[in-house]
């Protein structure tokens, strides 16, 4: 009878125990041990633009006039939305999601926040000169459950997991040349834990004769309100095809 109670319980002991050597380790290898075990699903999508490269294609938009080398977004990716997925203009008014549908977005009304946050949303969403951050918070930020203030916040601090990480480093070294899929999977890998590579597309559009990076968007699951690092985000979201293969990472202000 003693011999039966082992074997039954030893697997059990076993999976245990490598529950609790994961969680021992680093939070980006826990998470990817748990991807492995099942396939999330994506509930949010985080949009990052290359914003030399989305002004190549829209050089009339205001926040592109004038773009110059020296700007932080000429190195850095921007941020250009986090969307719940399958969800959008959770309680808006019909006459207010129209007038966002127009596309006039500075007509819509001003978004209440802290004033270090707002100063840090015109830097970092360069498209707050077109009304981008208004048209975002009536589009998914209703959906999120807090306030401008949270929404925005949350998206600040994933942005600048992003722009901390081996991604913006490739970017920002291979300006004027081509990235490959193989290439920004790898630095995705790197930075948030195998597999991330996967959750991630890159979206390419044509200029000439050349085809540039205008952003990536990167799948996430869990509450992105927590203090979830994007490790665990991305790593818990299913995957993704990632469209672009390659394409060139412009500069700034030359086309």
């Amino acid at each position: 009878m003693h011999r039966n109670v082992r074997i039954v319980f030893a697997p059990l002991f076993y999976r245990l125990s490598l529950f609790v050597l994961a969680m021992m380790s680093s939070p980006a290898a826990f998470a990817e041990e748990q991807a492995s075990l099942a396939k999330g699903r994506t509930e949010y999508i985080l949009a990052v633009s290359w914003q030399p490269g989305f002004c190549e294609t829209r050089p009339n938009r205001k926040e592109c006039v004038g773009q110059t080398s020296e700007r932080h977004d000429a190195t850095h990716f921007s941020l250009h939305g986090l969307w719940p997925v399958k969800k959008s203009y959770c309680g808006v008014a019909a006459d207010i999601k129209a007038r966002d549908r127009n596309g006039d977005w500075l007509d819509l009304p001003k978004l209440a926040m802290a004033q270090e946050t707002a100063a840090k949303l015109m830097v970092a969403m360069p498209g707050t000169q077109s009304g981008l951050d208004r048209h975002q918070w009536l589009r998914s930020g209703t959906c999120h459950g807090g306030t401008a203030q949270d929404y925005f916040s949350v998206q600040l601090r994933l942005l600048e997991e992003i722009n901390s990480s081996a991604v913006r480093a490739l970017f920002s070294g291979r300006i004027g040349r081509e990235v490959t899929e193989g290439d920004v999977k790898q630095a995705f890998d790197e930075s948030f834990g195998k597999g991330s590579g996967d959750r991630v597309r890159m979206r390419c559009e044509k200029a000439g004769a050349r085809s540039v990076i205008t952003g990536l968007t990167i799948g996430l699951s869990g509450d992105v309100s927590s203090n979830a690092g994007l490790s665990t985000l991305i790593l818990a979201a299913g995957d993704t095809d990632f469209k672009c293969a390659k394409g060139t990472v412009d500069a700034a202000g030359i086309p």
